[in-house]
């Protein structure tokens, strides 16, 4: 157990809250909570960035809490969040903190009946943490007033001032006091956000921790040219390989990644597959599945690239090449968390070459990229039986696929 007169040395934190990170096995700050707490205990509003898995959460929700009254039964504090995952992760490290100091917290976000945020916002919480489209149903219906915020928090900021969201973001502050503090926190700050985010933050401090992509030592990357028609025969050798560690693969569209794991399903793979079109009791049923080991490979859309936090993610696999950027770096930014080490693995199709450069510019970054064949997969196969059987190389056969 942590002493918490030693957490967060230098830091002016009330005893509840270092015992409460205490209890959390923490000492330490990370380099972004370093950077960021001491700033946003003094007010100023913050625009953070940092990579994934860094601690970008307990950066915001250790002077969140320091600054919201358990006296005051109104809502002092909203985080929005893209993704019910990401709201219920957000959530279990707020609510640990929270609860020490008497302070209640509410999660806003889709799939469960409006009736039950009714019941936990009338028993008066300080702590709000929703998704956009949930929160402002709730504004709109006049069950959740923000007139007393005073702490507002855009996590993923890049993602929530983006098209889809930017309305309803937009919508939700305007409702909210003009003086209040605001902070915005992502793993990927484009100018267009930061130029964005001025509009809704007063001379914000500018806080940039392992911000370059080239700052991820802990992720090895593997990138595959690769025909179409090879991908599935590739990510069986991938799954073939696997050391126990939970796996996360990446597809494009729903359809697609619900085709995916049922192939791998039916090939006897233990597999879990994470799409907006499940509901929300059959989601948390697959992330326990993925968490518990009873399912350790997860396909998924984009719905996972954020906020989904799984100890020890091994490998992340790029079945399908996402659309930016961006979503690349918050893809891999789910292996090698908090200083592990992982691999991202990425294919690219014919087709993709021009969508992968504009991806490389973005990033500032030139990946090598080797070609997957199936005569790699002939060569894997010859390694594996060698590992096994301990067989000599003339020894084994391996037919290739026809």
């Amino acid at each position: 157990m942590v002493d918490w007169e030693a957490v967060f040395p230098g830091m002016v934190l009330n005893r509840a809250t270092r015992t409460a990170i205490a209890r959390m096995g923490i000492s330490d700050p990370t380099p972004i909570q370093k950077q960021s707490i001491p700033h946003l205990l003094e007010g100023q509003d913050l625009i953070g960035q940092a990579r994934t898995g860094s601690g970008k959460t307990l950066a915001f929700a250790v002077p969140l809490v320091e600054q919201c009254e358990s006296t005051m039964r109104r809502v002092q504090a909203l985080v929005l969040v893209p993704t019910r995952e990401l709201a219920i992760q957000v959530g279990g490290v707020t609510e640990e903190l929270a609860r020490s100091q008497g302070l209640h917290v509410t999660l806003l976000y889709g799939g469960r009946s409006l009736g039950q945020d009714h019941k936990a916002l009338q028993r008066g919480a300080q702590i709000v943490i929703g998704t956009p489209g949930r929160t402002l149903d709730h504004v709109r219906q006049g069950s959740l007033k923000l007139n007393s915020v005073r702490f507002l928090v855009l996590d993923e900021a890049d993602e929530m001032l983006d098209r889809g969201f930017a309305h309803d973001v937009d919508a939700i502050l305007s409702q909210t006091p003009r003086q209040r503090q605001t902070t915005l926190f992502s793993a990927t700050v484009p100018d267009w956000v930061a130029q964005t985010a001025r509009k809704h933050l007063h001379d914000p401090v500018m806080v940039e921790v392992d911000a370059d992509f080239q700052g991820l030592p802990t992720v090895e990357h593997l990138v595959y040219s690769i025909q179409k028609t090879d991908k599935m025969d590739a990510l069986r050798t991938l799954l073939d390989r696997r050391d126990g560690a939970p796996i996360l693969v990446f597809g494009k569209t729903k359809h697609g990644v619900k085709r995916l794991a049922g192939q791998l399903d039916a090939l006897g793979y233990p597999v879990g597959a994470l799409q907006g079109n499940l509901s929300q009791p059959a989601r948390e049923r697959v992330m326990k599945d993925f968490r518990s080991g009873a399912a350790p490979i997860l396909i998924a859309t984009n719905v996972a690239a954020r906020g989904l936090d799984v100890e020890g993610i091994g490998q992340v696999i790029n079945y399908d090449l996402p659309d930016s950027e961006q979503l690349f770096t918050h893809r891999v930014g789910r292996t090698g968390r908090m200083g592990r080490a992982g691999e991202a693995i990425t294919f690219i199709t014919p087709d993709e070459d021009r969508k992968w450069r504009e991806i490389e510019r973005g990033l500032g970054h030139q990946f090598t990229r080797k070609s997957w064949t199936r005569e790699q997969r002939t060569a894997e196969r010859r390694e594996k039986a060698q590992e096994e059987f301990g067989l000599e190389e003339s020894a084994v056969r391996v037919r290739p696929r026809r």
